[in-house]
C-alpha cells in the first residue's frame, strides 16, 4: 500500500485551494510536542506549509467537525478522510446533520495509528520527540536517551482490530483502495459475556468508576450531535460527576451507549479520548454485536441512508422474550 506523506496531503490541499474548489482545508496541526497533534482549520498554503502535520499520531476522526465547520464559512471545507472516518460520514450526511455539498472529502489509506500511551508503558515519561522510520518509532526521550519501538506493539486498540481498510465516501482517493478486513473486534465482547454476572459487575463498576465525568467521550462521538445534551440540563440530577459508587455513575454511560446504538460505527474515538482510559467502546460493540446477531449483519454509515434495524419494524423481528433468552448470559 503506498504510503501517504505529510507533503503530498499539504500538496492536494494547496492545488485545490488554488483552482478554488475549497476555501480552507479541515487538517492536523503540530502540537507542543510531536505525538500532540489538534484538528485545526487552515485557510492559507502559508499555513499549511508551516503547520500541518500527519503521522502515526493523526488518529481524529474529522467526521464530526464537519457538522459545525459547514456552518460556518461560504465555499467548500476539504477534509481528509481515513478509511474508518468515512463511515461516521456517512452516517451523519443520514441523519443530515451537514450538507454534503459543502464539504470536498479526499480518502487517504491508512496502515493505523500509534497509542502514546502504550509508548510511554515501554519508554516511560520524558518524551522529547518521536520519528518514523520504517515498522519503528523511534522515541528520544530526556531520561533514558533514544529508544526503538516496534510500530506494531504499540498500534491503537482500534487499529489492531481494524473493521475496514476501505473508504465507503469521498470525492477522490490518494493512494490505494484497501478491503472489509476480516476483524475480530467482537473478541473482547465475548471475553465478557463469557463472565458471570458478578464478574461483569465488578469489570465494569472499576471501570465506569475511574470516569471524572469531562465528557471528552461525548464530546469526541459522531453519534452525539444533539443541540442540547441531556447532561447539560441544570435542572436534572445527572448534570455533575457523582460519587464513584452510585447508579448515576454507571447510567452517564449506559445512557451514551443506548443513544448511539445502531448509529455507532465503531470508529473508537469514545476511549482514544478518555484521559482514564476507560475502554467505553465495548459497551457499543456489544450492542453492534447483540444487533447484528438479533437482525442480521448491519454496519452503521456503510451507505448513506440506510436504516438501522432498531428504526426499522419488519415482521421477521425478533420477539423481546426470545431477544431475552437468546442474550442470556451473553451481557456485557
Amino acid at each position: 500500500m503506498q504510503k501517504i506523506t505529510a507533503d503530498m496531503l499539504i500538496e492536494k490541499a494547496v492545488s485545490l485551494l488554488e483552482a478554488g474548489t475549497i476555501s480552507r482545508v479541515l487538517g492536523w496541526k503540530k502540537g507542543e510536542f510531536d505525538y500532540d497533534v489538534t484538528p485545526y482549520v487552515f485557510a492559507d498554503a502559508e499555513s499549511l506549509k508551516k503547520d500541518f502535520v500527519f503521522d502515526d499520531f493523526c488518529g481524529a476522526n474529522f467526521s464530526k467537525y464537519l457538522v459545525a465547520e459547514t456552518r460556518k464559512a461560504e465555499g467548500k471545507v476539504l477534509v481528509f478522510l481515513k478509511p474508518c472516518d468515512t463511515y461516521s460520514f456517512n452516517q451523519l450526511l443520514t441523519e443530515h446533520r451537514f450538507d454534503r455539498e459543502a464539504v470536498y472529502a479526499v480518502g487517504i489509506p491508512c496502515e493505523g495509528m500509534a497509542d502514546i500511551n502504550k509508548i510511554k508503558e515501554i519508554t516511560g515519561d520524558g518524551i522529547s520527540s518521536l520519528t518514523s522510520k520504517g515498522d519503528k518509532i523511534v522515541v528520544d526521550t530526556i531520561y533514558d536517551g533514544e529508544k526503538e519501538v516496534d510500530f506494531a506493539s504499540v498500534l491503537a486498540e482500534r487499529c489492531v482490530s481494524c473493521k475496514s481498510k476501505k473508504h465507503v465516501a469521498y470525492d477522490e482517493l490518494m493512494g490505494d483502495e484497501g478491503d472489509i478486513t476480516d476483524s475480530a473486534r467482537f473478541d473482547e465482547v465475548a471475553q465478557l459475556e463469557a463472565m458471570t454476572e458478578d464478574e461483569r459487575f465488578a469489570f465494569w463498576q472499576s471501570q465506569l468508576s475511574k470516569c471524572i465525568r469531562c465528557n471528552a467521550c461525548r464530546d469526541i462521538c459522531p453519534a452525539c450531535t444533539c443541540e442540547k445534551c441531556v447532561f447539560e440540563n441544570p435542572e436534572s440530577p445527572v448534570e455533575n460527576k457523582a460519587i464513584s459508587d452510585s447508579f448515576e455513575e454507571k447510567m452517564f454511560h449506559i445512557i451514551r451507549a443506548f443513544h448511539v446504538a445502531g448509529r455507532c460505527t465503531d470508529c473508537g474515538e469514545c476511549s482514544r479520548v478518555c484521559p482514564q482510559n476507560i475502554p467505553l467502546h465495548l459497551l457499543n460493540r456489544k450492542f453492534i454485536k447483540d444487533i447484528n446477531s438479533f437482525y442480521g449483519e448491519y454496519q452503521a454509515g456503510a451507505e448513506v441512508g440506510s436504516r438501522a434495524p432498531l428504526v426499522d419494524y419488519t415482521t421477521e423481528d425478533i420477539e423481546p422474550g426470545e431477544a431475552v433468552m437468546k442474550g442470556e448470559g451473553e451481557n456485557a
